[in-house]
């Protein structure tokens, strides 16, 4: 192969990270000539409804899956969260690199921590999961919807239309824009689990052997452990990203793995939680026992309710 086309979506941070696979790429093939084909996906257009009422995060894949399949595109990169779990006929995830800071993140320009917001305080997340776990842990808070890039939505919250907001930590990082805001705090595992597959990029290309072989030098093997665990739990528990989902794989050593997760009301009234650590040889079986733990607590019924709730 002499030519090899990312595609990616254009917002900066999809092309940070289609960027930092065209250079890990070329250090194994330095003769390859990379280029990246910029799209527009249907949830970068649509920024006034939440995902959760037009479709979930395959919003951001669809595009670029399609560039694939026509033979325009031969890789597209994806932030792995966004990565819904089935592959459409032809499609696969042929590798997950080496996962960045995958927790989240609050940032104000008034307030130090989440404890410290005053009762009522608004803070900005569109995410369902975000939501549940916020009210977990201040019931007192007014949550509001929040869409667009994250330059976009550190600039309203610049504004003064949130007190607070929350993104996913490695996001802000990559594109080195902490200090654009007077406090940036990465949230600890133990007190906000984060979406499956957080800080992890997915490698996705046609079933083309030539290109999977290609890409699986990008392979990390740590991620490609937690990721599968995370994946598994929400695949069996059927859920998308329109229902509230945080889980959590962490690998102790080499002998174990913790997993935290969670599933709830996106108000926090009904939950679900638990917080395991098992031999990391059973990573394969490990996220699907796990859901089925929730299922027999009734998480199935649970995330119905949600889901209902979230498409009001």
């Amino acid at each position: 192969m002499e030519k090899l086309v990312i595609a990616t979506r254009k917002s900066k941070l999809a092309i940070w990270q289609s960027e930092y696979v065209k250079q890990e790429l070329q250090k194994h093939y330095p003769s390859l000539e990379i280029e990246l084909q910029e799209f527009s996906t249907k949830g970068d257009k649509i920024l006034d409804v939440p995902l959760a009422k037009i479709g979930g995060k395959g919003l951001f894949t669809k595009e670029l899956e399609v560039a694939m399949l026509e033979g325009n595109a031969h890789l597209a990169v994806h932030s792995l969260k966004d990565v819904p779990t089935q592959f459409e006929p032809g499609l696969q995830l042929a590798a997950v690199t080496k996962r960045f800071d995958p927790r989240d993140a609050f940032l104000s320009e008034k307030y130090t921590s989440l404890e410290e917001l005053p009762n009522g305080a608004v803070v900005g997340t569109t995410s369902l999961r975000r939501r549940m776990e916020l009210k977990l842990l201040r019931p007192d808070i007014t949550l509001k919807d929040l869409r667009g890039n994250i330059n976009t939505r550190i600039a309203k919250l610049k504004a003064g239309e949130y007190d607070a907001i929350i993104l996913a930590a490695t996001g802000v990082q990559k594109l080195q824009i902490e200090d654009e805001v007077k406090y940036f705090l990465p949230l600890s595992t133990d007190k906000m689990i984060p979406s499956m597959g957080q800080a992890t990029l997915g490698i996705e290309t046609t079933d083309n052997k030539e290109i999977v072989e290609l890409v699986s030098v990008l392979n990390d093997e740590n991620a490609h452990i937690e990721s599968t665990i995370e994946r598994s739990f929400v695949d069996t528990l059927q859920g998308g990203c329109q229902v509230p989902i945080g889980v959590k794989a962490t690998i102790m050593d080499e002998n174990s793995v913790r997993v935290q997760a969670v599933v709830g009301m996106p108000d926090g009234s009904e939950y679900i939680e638990e917080d395991i650590t098992a031999d990391i040889e059973e990573y394969k079986i490990l996220g699907q026992n796990l859901a089925q733990t929730f299922i027999d607590q009734g998480a199935k019924e649970l995330l119905e309710k949600a889901e209902k709730v979230a498409f009001k």
